[in-house]
Parts: structure tokens; sequence; C-alpha cells
């Protein structure tokens, strides 16, 4: 298995999570969150909307800090993490580029302001080539359809060659061949033994190609094989959490009972 809670005998955790909430100006969104996620996992991460996936992303990504607790990354630094945020975080008036878009990914190893040899604009060439965007390079990104945004998020984070890649919503919006496209490069990071998350709205996705699964309502509902946690009773609780939860409530403190792996 890729996971695995506290006690557990399993192979060392990628990334783990101690009593983590997170959240905005006390705002909660994830609540006491334990357990560790294994090295060369596929985990999707599930929920209603208001959930609190994208927060946890950006928790583990360091964009948040959490109000309690603590995540480790298993010795990576956070910018060893290859991060797809959601179409609608993107700046998409912003006038650059697919081929300059994509060559951010690259960063990590040229500085942000680092020139591009041929070799760096060979690899730029080849993630294009690799999500079907040949022949796209001096479009800018506000010409991009939602699926070709797609597919040049998918690019960059190609490029950025890490041993952790957290996607959040990547299927979202976009036709049916994009997403088959996309799902076979997810199948093919976790082929090379790179750890994947991905936040996903699509169960008969998760079911077919995610053999773990958070469900998550605030507060971790089940962890585990997939089978066991997308059952009604889980989904049907995971909505009722979420309804009932109260946004004015501040962020809680102490200890909080300890989900059971599903």
């Amino acid at each position: 298995m890729g996971f695995r809670f506290d006690g557990d005998a399993l192979m060392p955790a990628q990334l783990s999570f101690h009593n983590v909430t997170l959240g905005y100006d006390r705002h909660p969104a994830v609540h006491h969150l334990d357990g560790e996620v294994a090295p060369g996992a596929l985990l999707a991460v599930v929920g209603p909307n208001g959930a609190g996936k994208s927060t946890l992303f950006r928790g583990i990504v360091g964009i948040v800090k959490p109000l309690t607790g603590a995540i480790s990354l298993g010795g990576l630094d956070v910018r060893d993490i290859a991060y797809l945020p959601q179409i609608a975080d993107i700046d998409r008036s912003f006038p650059i580029s697919v081929f300059d878009f994509v060559g951010t990914g690259l960063w990590r190893h040229t500085g942000m302001f680092g020139g591009l040899g041929r070799r760096e604009r060979d690899a730029i060439l080849q993630a294009l080539a690799a999500v079907g965007l040949t022949g796209f390079e001096k479009r800018t990104i506000g010409t991009l359809s939602g699926g070709q945004m797609q597919r040049i998020l998918f690019a960059r984070v190609l490029l950025q060659d890490a041993s952790v890649i957290v996607l959040d919503e990547p299927f979202n919006a976009i036709d049916a061949k994009t997403s088959a496209d996309l799902v076979g490069l997810v199948q093919r990071w976790h082929t090379e033994q790179r750890t994947v998350l991905a936040a996903l709205h699509d169960m008969d996705l998760v079911q077919a190609h995610f053999p773990e699964t958070l469900l998550l309502a605030r507060s971790v509902v089940a962890w585990g094989e997939t089978a066991q946690v997308l059952t009604p009773d889980n989904l049907g609780r995971a909505r009722r959490m979420c309804e009932a939860f109260d946004d004015t409530a501040e962020a809680c403190a102490g200890d909080a009972p300890r989900p059971q792996a599903a």
C-alpha cells in the first residue's frame, strides 16, 4: 500500500502529516490530519466542494502554513515538489507565450533569470510534444482552450522532473480525449515510482485509475484502498460533514480522534 497511519509497519513515508490544521487567518479548512503517503503512491484526494482539498495541497507546497501541527516532506525541499494549480488560479491575461510558460518548469534548474541553451529548448519542445501541442510554441496562453491550457500545465510539470507531483483538479472542464491523454501521463509517473497526489471530483475516474483515496471533509472521513473508501456511507458522511460545518468557527486546538484506515 502507498499509505499508512501512525503505527502501521510500512515503508518510510514520502509525506507525513502530524496533527495538521490548515486555514486562512484562523479560518479552519483542514483539521487534525494525521497520516503518511509512501514513495510511489498514486493517491486521489476527493471530497465535496469546500472539503479542504486545495488548502491541503497548498499546505504541502508551502503556500499555506499549518496553524497547528507539521507536514514532513521526507527529506525533500518544497522546491522539489511539482505543483499543478487549478486553471482558475492562472492569470491567462498575462502576455506570455506557451514556450516561455512551459519553460518556467526549468526554473529550479536554471533560476528565474537563467538563460536557455539548446538542451533546455529541446526539453521544452519535447514536453510540448508529449502533451500533443507541437506547433503551439509562439501562441500566448490567453488564446488557448481549457484543455490546451491543462496540457501545457502538464508539460511544465514534466520539465520539473519531480519525485513528488501534486495536481489540483487536473481533469476539470476538459474534453474526454484530453482527459485520457493526461491520465496516461499520470500513469507514466506512477510507473516511474513518482509520488502523485491528485484532487479529483470524477469518482469513476478515481475508481478506474487511482488505487488509493483520501476522502476529506475538512477532516478525514476515510483513507485507504479506493474501493473501501468510496462507499455510499462514507460519501454521504462527507457530504453531511461539509454541509454542517460552521464557516465562522475558529481553528480548533488540541488533539482530535485519529481517523482509522479504511
